[in-house]
């Protein structure tokens, strides 16, 4: 039997032997267990072929240059986690109707005043559009009919008076039977007379009808052509007054994504070709990938502990 000073020298030699820091002891196999468990990794040294349970660590330095820039970063990162975000900034607006439009859609409200049979005398009925020298015509006309009509019978009388029979009752009923067709014919013309303007303002009352609707159509055209430049104007301020709110975001964001390209590996990107322009990327969803891009190099660089 070994005596205990050999005992000791055994003891000595084999931990000349053990991993540095690491000292011989007796274990049973459901405290080795523990220590596996713990991150032992049991490994079996060469030497005494007896198992070891030290922990291994690996930790990457920070490269002591890019050491102050992240600090740097995530100094300006804290402050904005809880910043309030003001939407109303930038909050999408609807141009107002241009005055064109709105006139035009007032003026079409008064259009049913040229439609229907435009009985009566006020705007927009068929005398309205009657014209005002139509009196003129009709009296002049029948002033010429008239004429002829005394011309005609004066010479009708003569011809009776040449003849020995003016006076008798054949030229009587002659000169009865002349005056009953020139009563009517000067009915007649009366009556196309009056016929012919009513026809023509009917044409004028159709025609005006026609040209407001024309009208209103080159006013909403033209309003709309500048509803359209107002909403432009809108739409760039919003853009330019949201790009403002996340200014900062975006910013940090884009510094992230610098410094996670300087760390290989630290998360995993994406090779994208060339596209049609589409709509931006919201600059907090940049700035949290830029952030979560930090983050990460932080813990690859052991700053998290």
């Amino acid at each position: 039997m070994a005596t205990k000073q050999e005992l000791l020298k055994a003891k000595q030699l084999l931990e000349q032997h053990a991993p540095k820091g690491e000292f011989l002891a007796y274990i049973n196999k459901d405290e080795a267990q523990v220590l596996k468990n713990l991150g032992g990794s049991g490994r079996i040294v060469e030497a005494t072929q007896i198992p070891s349970y030290e922990v291994t660590e690996t930790r990457q330095l920070v490269n002591p240059t890019l050491e102050a820039s992240l600090t740097n970063f995530l100094k300006k990162v804290d402050p904005l986690v809880g910043q309030t975000i003001n939407t109303a900034a930038y909050a999408p607006k609807v141009a107002a109707q241009d005055a064109l439009q709105t006139q035009a859609v007032q003026n079409a409200a008064g259009l049913g005043s040229l439609t229907g049979t435009g009985a009566g005398t006020g705007a927009g009925s068929i005398a309205s559009y009657m014209s005002p020298y139509q009196q003129q015509v009709i009296d002049a006309s029948l002033s010429e009919f008239d004429r002829n009509a005394a011309i005609q019978n004066t010479g009708m009388r003569d011809q009776a008076i040449a003849s020995g029979a003016y006076g008798g009752g054949r030229e009587g009923v002659m000169a009865a039977e002349s005056l009953k067709g020139q009563a009517m014919n000067r009915a007649q013309l009366q009556a196309q007379l009056l016929n012919q303007g009513f026809g023509q303002a009917q044409q004028a009352r159709a025609g005006d009808l026609q040209a407001q609707q024309g009208l209103g159509q080159y006013q909403q055209a033209l309003g709309q052509g500048q509803q359209g430049y107002n909403q432009a104007i809108l739409d760039a301020n919003q853009i330019a007054n949201r790009e403002s709110e996340f200014e900062d975001f975006t910013r940090l964001g884009l510094v992230g994504q610098q410094l996670a390209q300087i760390q290989p590996g630290a998360f995993a990107s994406q090779t994208v070709g060339y596209a049609p322009p589409a709509a931006p990327a919201s600059p907090m969803a940049n700035f949290l990938t830029g952030a979560a891009g930090g983050a990460g190099i932080m813990g690859k660089l052991g700053l998290f502990g």
